[in-house]
């Protein structure tokens, strides 16, 4: 249950922040977007909740490309904190 165990982690973060900021709801999306891919994996034929995942995916990818564009060294902490990889500029 490494899953768990790294979900009371996160929460025991986001309490101390803003519930409002970008970090906060990046890391709600990803606590969600896991909890998905995980359920996607026994369900395969679940087609509405891959386009939950593929629309909460996309609101992540947003925020974090303004987060990038805004304040780069929140961003990259962010990124290594959550472990997801940088998204590629063109």
């Amino acid at each position: 249950m490494i899953k768990n165990a790294f979900s009371a982690i996160i929460s025991k973060e986001e309490n101390k922040e803003n519930k409002g900021s970008v970090e906060f709801q990046v890391v709600s999306f990803t606590n969600k977007i896991r909890r998905l891919t995980s359920h996607l994996e026994l369900h395969k034929k679940d087609y509405l909740s891959q386009r939950g995942l593929r629309k909460i995916l996309g609101k992540r990818q947003r925020l974090l490309a303004y987060l990038s564009k805004k304040n780069r060294v929140r961003y990259k902490e962010l990124i290594g904190r959550l472990d997801i990889r940088e998204t590629k500029t063109r």
